[in-house]
């Protein structure tokens, strides 16, 4: 149910009063569980693992030493600090003390390449760089926070390792919290203040900061607790760093296994099978990519997680195929939840994986993605697709059910802007009275009882066009679904291309390589006649075969359609 009118006049009076801090979270569970496990870091070599711990009281400790010696050393409350740390122990620690102290991290995904991360740091103007010496070295090298950065903490590494990096160590700064002998009181800021800046990872787009407020943190931990039951004392595989960061603010363990986080399709199933056994994990929250290989790896092995009652996978739509081996791990009746959402308002939807399974079907006919029910406190709404801004919810007419429009969402998890980018947030904010609400960028319906399909981004949809006369709209998971249920076909994508001064729809497909093909020819043919079938892809007749679909690197699943109508444009002139 979507915050009322009370609701917003209480949110407004509170939000005037200074006592918002994420921390405070872990206060109360370092008061609670002192000696319960907080976090534990996997390290793995050669098949033998070993864990370094802390518990709740530790971390909190820590933390405050941390945050004091930040203080001393110069970083101060409302600066700004990039942070390009590992998950480990430092990490937890570093990220807690900044807000601990109302410093505010830059979160940034290493894996969205050199030139969208010194547009990061260009555009958040950091007043401090933490991170390991391999960061540092980037940052020396390639001008990183050049003009911004006054201050440079180092977190880990060898002798020489840390020399390169130039930069203050960790321990120091511990150490001169450790001689400040006063109790540390945590800044307490106003709901709305801006906690921390986190950069989508540019798989869509260009990349963004999106301003995170104290209050958009604490509606996640509470759609934690009440929409997806977590409870403290449970114990998390923690394969996100920034969902790992919830577990100690849930009271709830956080088991990091050893792998490189950005890249999840290269973990070793062994390393986190290994570590679920260990600590008995009871949640996991996994992406597609690492989804699929887990289930793989399984399935080979008949793998059993008999201690995992949750499974939470986002990022992207994971495949049925995928859900479903995986789901074989796992005892019956537990769920694999299939969130919806994006860095700008997470999450909005969720769906479990048997439900989702009695919605496959439709999917495959080219209905979309059902991707559930909006959580509490979130409203849905369609809108009429545009590429204009919108600047006033009252002058916006949402779309009746089962129409394919703009998704618009609104909620105290959605944020309110975007950092320094203010045509950005006039382009994806639309004002409603106190709050904004949030252009998703994607395209989708609502039907009749109330569940959102997702059909594509709307930047991906494809007009077809004589001259200049649109002749047909072809949205990409309706139209791309229908072929990928070709056996030979592993995924599909449509695009643009330019035909004598026409545009027409041709679908790119990367093939199945476990399976014996057809010759070209014969399987264009299929694909034809698949697409007759539906009314939604009629008039398709254009195919090319692509090696080897380029996609992010985090998930896996985001196909780079840009570069694909790039490739498709000039194969269609040769």
């Amino acid at each position: 149910m979507y915050v009322n009118r009370l609701q917003r006049l209480l949110m407004t009076q509170t939000s005037t009063q200074a006592n918002a801090n994420i921390c405070q979270h872990l206060k109360r569970a370092a008061q609670n569980m002192p000696t319960g496990l907080a976090v534990a870091v996997q390290h793995a070599k050669q098949g033998q693992f070993t864990y370094q711990e802390i518990d709740f009281a530790s971390l909190h400790q820590q933390s405050d030493m941390i945050a004091k010696g930040l203080i001393q050393y110069g970083i101060t409350r409302g600066m700004k600090a990039v942070l390009m740390v590992t998950p480990s122990i430092e990490f937890f620690s570093l990220t807690f003390a900044l807000f601990k102290a109302g410093i505010i991290p830059i979160l940034v995904d290493p894996g969205m390449g050199i030139k969208n991360l010194k547009q990061c740091f260009e555009e958040s103007q950091p007043d401090a760089f933490i991170g390991i010496p391999k960061a540092h070295i980037a940052r020396r090298i390639l001008g990183w926070g050049k003009g911004s950065v006054k201050q440079v903490i180092n977190v880990g590494g060898s002798g020489l390792q840390r020399w390169l990096a130039n930069a203050t160590s960790l321990e120091t700064i511990t150490e001169i919290g450790r001689n400040e002998a006063y109790p540390f009181e945590m800044a307490l800021l106003k709901p709305d203040d801006m906690a921390a800046i986190l950069f989508t990872s540019g798989s869509t787009g260009t990349p963004k900061g999106v301003v995170y407020s104290h209050a958009m943190f604490e509606a996640q931990i509470s759609a934690l607790k009440d929409d997806y039951g977590i409870a403290p004392g449970e114990r998390d595989l923690a394969t996100f760093p920034l969902f790992s960061l919830f577990g100690p603010a849930l009271g709830m363990a956080s088991i990091v296994p050893d792998m490189d986080a950005s890249k999840p399709i290269t973990a070793n199933p062994a390393n986190l099978f290994a570590a679920i056994e260990q600590y008995q994990c009871s949640n996991m929250f996994v992406n597609p990519a690492l989804l699929e290989r887990l289930g793989q790896a399984g399935e080979q092995t008949q793998h059993k997680l008999n201690s995992v009652k949750r499974v939470i996978s986002a990022g992207a739509p994971a495949t049925i195929s995928s859900i479903k081996r995986f789901s074989k791990m796992l005892n019956p009746g537990v769920q694999v939840l299939n969130s919806y959402g994006a860095t700008e308002s997470l999450p909005i939807s969720m769906i479990g994986s048997d439900a989702l399974f009695t919605t496959s079907e439709l999917t495959d006919q080219g209905k979309g993605i059902c991707v559930g029910k909006p959580i509490s406190s979130v409203n849905i709404s369609i809108i009429a697709i545009s590429d204009q801004p919108m600047p006033r919810w009252d002058n916006v007419t949402p779309l009746a059910p089962n129409h394919i429009g703009e998704i618009v969402v609104s909620g105290p998890m959605v944020s309110q802007s975007y950092y320094q980018r203010q045509q950005a947030t006039k382009n994806a904010k639309i004002f409603d009275g106190e709050v904004y609400r949030h252009r998703m960028g994607d395209v989708g319906y609502l039907d009749d009882d109330g569940l959102l399909w997702m059909c594509g981004r709307k930047g991906h949809i494809v007009d077809a066009k004589r001259g200049q006369q649109k002749l047909k709209r072809f949205y990409t998971i309706p139209c791309e679904r229908v072929f990928n249920t070709h056996p030979q076909v592993k995924r599909s994508a449509i695009v643009g291309v330019e035909v004598a001064g026409d545009t027409v729809p041709v679908v790119c497909i990367e093939l199945n390589k476990d399976i014996v093909c057809s010759t070209a020819n014969v399987l264009y043919q299929d694909l034809i006649k698949l697409a007759e079938q539906y009314p939604h892809t009629e008039g398709i007749n254009r195919f090319l075969i692509h090696p080897d679909f380029p996609v992010d690197v985090r998930h896996n699943a985001k196909i780079f359609r840009e570069k694909l109508a790039v490739w498709a444009q000039a194969k269609w002139r040769e």
